[in-house]
């Protein structure tokens, strides 16, 4: 059995960098990506994917890249669940091993 996912798509905001309670280094990010079809309005829609980086991968996208910038990822789906008055709830992400930095955001003057 195999969980590999890869993704493409753009940062919805600048990497920031947090530590663990052990110094640990981790970063959350969202990307959005766009879907490869149209919707019955002709519009593309856009789905936005919780991604988890942990230490050097972590670093170096809090160091290079900024929101709006395109990346792709390589990683696994985790689904985590937690109790929430009386009430099981799940959480979706990505838990990303490799991070390719695809391009910046154009900046319009």
């Amino acid at each position: 059995m195999h969980n590999i996912v890869y993704l493409i798509g753009r940062l919805v905001s600048d990497p920031e960098l947090k530590k663990t309670d052990k110094e640990k280094d981790y970063s959350t990010i969202t990307l959005a990506v766009q879907r490869s079809f149209k919707n019955s309005d002709g519009i593309y829609e856009t789905d936005f994917i919780k991604c988890i980086l942990w230490n050097g991968i972590a670093q170096n996208t809090h160091e290079y890249c900024k929101k709006g910038d395109l990346v792709g990822i390589k990683g696994r789906i985790q689904v985590r669940s937690y109790e929430e008055n009386n009430e099981t709830k799940y959480i979706t992400e990505i838990i990303v091993d490799k991070i390719s930095f695809l391009a910046s955001k154009k900046v319009n003057d």
